[in-house]
C-alpha cells in the first residue's frame, strides 16, 4: 500500500477574520477535522503548511493571525512547514520531510483553492506524488468575476488533471 500523508495548507486564524472570512469556513474546519481524525486513527502523518508574510502584513510570523486555527490544532507529532510563496514545496523542507517518511501520496486540504492549494497540487503532481484533493475541504474568497463557490467548483474540475478529487467522506486512509 502506498504511504500517505495529509497536508493542511494555510488554515490560519487570519483566514477567518470577521467580515472577511474564508467562504464556508465552518464547513471547511469540519471537513478538515474529519480528515484529521481519520488520518490520526491510522497513524497517517499530518503535515501543516503555514504561510508567513513580512512584518506588518496580515500573516506576519508570530502574530495571532499567523497561528494555525485552534479548531484544527496540530498534535505533538505533526509536522509544521513554514512557507513564503503559494508553492508549499518552494524553499521549504516539505519534499525532504515527505521523502524521509516514505510518502508517495498526499491528500490536500486548505486555503486558498485558487492559489496555494492549486499551486501545491500541481507541484506535487509534477514531482511524482500521487495526489488527492478533498473537494469539500478547501476554500477561498470570491471576487468581482466569480463567487467563492464558483472558484472552488472550477478548481475541483481543473485539478482532476493532477489529482483524484473526492469529498472528505469518500477519502480512505
Amino acid at each position: 500500500m502506498t504511504q500517505q500523508a495529509l497536508l493542511v495548507i494555510d488554515v490560519q486564524n487570519g483566514m477567518f477574520q470577521e467580515g472577511n472570512a474564508v467562504y464556508n469556513g465552518d464547513q471547511l474546519l469540519h471537513h478538515v477535522n474529519e480528515l484529521l481524525a481519520k488520518a490520526r486513527s491510522k497513524n497517517i502523518p499530518v503535515i501543516y503548511v503555514q504561510h508567513q508574510e513580512a512584518a506588518g502584513e496580515p500573516l506576519e510570523y508570530g502574530t495571532r493571525d499567523w497561528e494555525i486555527h485552534p479548531d484544527i490544532a496540530p498534535a505533538p507529532d505533526d509536522i509544521i512547514i513554514h512557507k513564503k510563496t503559494p508553492d508549499s514545496f518552494l524553499h521549504t523542507p516539505l519534499d525532504e520531510e515527505l521523502k524521509k517518511l516514505g510518502i508517495e501520496h498526499v491528500i490536500l486540504t486548505g486555503i486558498k483553492s485558487d492559489l496555494c492549494v492549486d499551486t501545491t497540487c500541481r507541484r506535487a503532481f509534477s514531482m511524482g506524488y500521487k495526489v488527492t484533493l478533498a473537494s469539500d475541504a478547501h476554500s477561498t474568497w470570491g471576487h468581482e468575476d466569480m463567487t467563492a463557490a464558483q472558484i472552488i467548483k472550477h478548481h475541483n474540475e481543473v485539478l482532476r488533471w493532477f489529482a483524484r478529487v473526492y469529498p472528505s467522506e469518500e477519502i480512505v486512509f
